[in-house]
């Protein structure tokens, strides 16, 4: 998830007032603690599988939500990078990331619009940020910027929700006042799209796309109300069985039929 784009028709404004009042019920309550850990340690895979041996100097992360409501991907990243960056459309989120984080140079900016110079960084890491546009065309207008602010071979860590996933296609197309209502959407979503318009898009900004795959294979609507179940009720025996259990899954990428299972889509792309 990210709170670094507008979606459902949001200026940036209402966005970034819209991400701030998110921020500040999640960074009070913390829910879906198990969950999210669970979320943390997935993309902290993607991570030591693709940017680790890259050692970048300088590293960005395209939102700072999940460090401002969980561990998230910051510890990880500092292991890799030599300095970490976060951008979050909201200055709650933001601050929130920092809170938690003291050595997190969290600033509030839009992923379309950002305010680094050209080739400023070795690495980009976006986890699930560009899928939260009300515009599918706003995807490649952030990858543009993207790949400005990147130096020639530095790499993009991205993930999407993604299309190609029954599940995700029918919540898409489907009003978020009546999702959210209902309890299954619990912020803003917006347009994404599968693996093979994803690598296009990346293809058509001037990157070379590495490898892509696809990545949370479990049922997640089943997923993560197992979890609040277990957090609310049960020890760390049931914890840890519940956090295996979910990792077993990932076994599915490896299968022919991950881009139907898999949540979302995970690329690994050179700038050229």
């Amino acid at each position: 998830m990210s709170s670094a784009a507008a979606g459902d028709g949001l200026d940036r404004a209402d966005a970034a007032q819209y991400w701030d009042d998110v921020g500040t019920a999640w960074t009070a309550d913390r829910p879906d603690a198990l969950w999210r850990a669970c979320c943390d340690r997935r993309n902290a895979a993607l991570v030591r599988r693709w940017l680790t041996a890259t050692r970048p100097a300088r590293l960005l992360k395209t939102d700072t939500f999940d460090e401002a409501v969980s561990d998230g991907l910051f510890e990880t990243l500092s292991l890799c990078a030599g300095r970490v960056s976060g951008l979050d459309i909201s200055p709650v989120i933001a601050r929130a990331a920092r809170d938690r984080h003291p050595t997190f140079d969290a600033t509030a900016g839009d992923v379309r619009h950002l305010p680094y110079a050209d080739d400023a960084f070795d690495a980009i890491v976006s986890i699930s940020t560009l899928d939260h546009f009300d515009s599918r065309d706003d995807i490649p207008r952030a990858l543009v910027e993207i790949h400005r602010i990147l130096r020639p071979g530095g790499g993009l860590l991205i993930t999407l929700d993604n299309e190609t996933n029954p599940l995700v296609a029918v919540r898409n197309r489907l009003p978020f006042a009546l999702l959210h209502r209902i309890g299954l959407v619990p912020y803003r979503v917006g347009r994404s799209c599968s693996g093979r318009t994803l690598r296009r898009m990346l293809d058509a900004c001037g990157f070379d796309v590495r490898a892509l795959t696809y990545v949370e294979h479990c049922p997640r609507l089943v997923a993560v109300r197992v979890a609040r179940l277990v957090d609310r009720t049960a020890g760390d025996g049931w914890r840890s069985a519940f956090t295996r259990a979910v990792a077993a899954c990932e076994r599915l990428e490896h299968w022919p039929l991950r881009a139907i299972t898999g949540h979302y889509v995970a690329a690994w792309a050179v700038k050229t």
